[in-house]
């Protein structure tokens, strides 16, 4: 299911797992990757490709949640103003949501419209992990050390780093760790 209004999201009780990120972070090749499908979300080299709320449902029990990115500049501002709202009462009204996969591109520094983004997930009591996308890009001491600087940067504000993934949609690193934890959060729902 498709669309660009919260109110019209899926009504069932089943629990959801947001996918977000700044445009191009590799949001749609990790969903497909994760789900082992080629084009169940749509990639595009050109930013600001998905532009609605996206759910899949994942073996009848659980939403995959496909959000647009956020922070693109060539959208218009009233497009992205749009965006921004609707992406924000996704976050604040969905009572389904269980936890935001925030996506960050592993080869950059942290960047301020992510931290921006953390603080506002915050703020709003969401729990959120970060998954860094792209791990295949780059050689594993230089990955090590970007993520010790990215949790250097998150200490300057937070108590404590978020758990984090790493993976990489073209060699499916960190697919089973993934969909591993969401499995576990869901049984744990089921049991109580």
């Amino acid at each position: 299911m498709s669309n660009s209004e919260v109110s019209k999201c899926p009504k069932d009780r089943l629990p959801e797992y947001a996918f977000i990120g700044r445009s191009n972070v590799g949001k749609s090749s990790l969903i497909n990757m994760l789900m082992d499908r080629k084009n169940l979300a749509k990639t595009s080299g050109r930013p600001g490709k998905t532009q609605l709320i996206n759910h899949f449902i994942i073996n009848g029990n659980w939403h995959l949640v496909d959000l647009p990115g956020y922070g693109y500049a060539r959208v218009s501002k009233k497009a992205k103003k749009t965006f921004q709202k609707f992406i924000t009462d996704y976050f604040e009204t969905r009572e389904q949501l269980v936890l935001a996969f925030v996506l960050v591109d592993c080869r950059h520094e942290p960047q301020p419209i992510d931290m921006e983004f953390m603080a506002y997930l915050g703020e709003q009591e969401i729990p959120f992990q970060i998954v860094f996308t792209k791990g295949d890009k780059l050689k594993p001491n230089a990955l090590l050390r970007n993520i010790a600087a990215y949790k250097q940067k998150m200490l300057e504000t937070w108590e404590e780093m978020p758990p984090y993934f790493t993976t990489s949609a073209s060699n499916y690193i960190g697919r089973e760790e993934l969909l591993e934890y969401i499995d576990s959060l869901n049984n744990e729902m089921n049991l109580s």
